[in-house]
């Protein structure tokens, strides 16, 4: 029943899409930050609180411009959008030797994931009928984190299996540019939901 509400699958495929596109570089900016950019282990753990304030700065933010109206999957989108920046400048920070530029990529991403979650989340509540709110948000956490467990095994096994066969600077920037590619897809499924006529 709940699937047969307005686009459901359509609302549930775009929450995995963008979940994967954002995780699937989780457990790889750290060794990415030491083995290509040779950051010490103590900066590299700090990339980790980079990425978490930027999910929190995208989180408040949200909040306070979906509660001034904003359609939450154009908030979605904006999240979407913002990642297509981010991944092109953790790519560029290796052939530059760009500790800034790896930074900000890595902060973007987290602001770009925030916006993205906080979006499709309210989305999902505010499209979902009354009796079934809980339900609806219980759907967003069930495909967010299998979609999120699984970008993360992959993502560290695409870049394994690339660095058999090309270098390991080129390994990671596959999985990256892999990433934008799904953000493109992303965009590409919610652009329906963003014209609102759909509801």
């Amino acid at each position: 029943m709940f699937c047969e509400g307005p686009h459901t699958l359509r609302r549930l495929f775009v929450v995995g899409l963008g979940s994967m596109a954002f995780t699937m570089e989780d457990v790889l900016l750290e060794p990415y930050g030491g083995e290509i950019l040779k950051l010490s282990v103590s900066s590299t753990t700090l990339l980790t609180f980079t990425l978490a304030l930027g999910g929190l700065i995208g989180f408040a933010w949200a909040s306070r411009v979906i509660t001034r109206g904003t359609d939450p999957y154009q908030m979605a989108s904006w999240g979407a959008l913002t990642g297509l920046p981010a991944f092109v400048c953790v790519i560029l920070a290796a052939p530059m030797m760009s500790v800034p530029l790896f930074v900000l990529g890595i902060f973007l991403i987290g602001l770009g994931g925030g916006l993205f979650a906080h979006g499709t989340l309210t989305a999902s509540m505010n499209l979902a009928q009354p009796e079934q709110t809980g339900l609806a948000i219980g759907a967003w956490g069930a495909v967010q984190a299998t979609a999120a467990g699984l970008a993360m095994g992959l993502g560290g096994i695409i870049r394994d299996l690339m660095a058999l066969v090309v270098d390991s600077g080129t390994a990671y920037a596959f999985v990256y540019s892999l990433e934008v590619v799904l953000l493109l897809i992303t965009l590409y499924a919610m652009y329906p939901l963003i014209a609102k006529k759909v509801r």
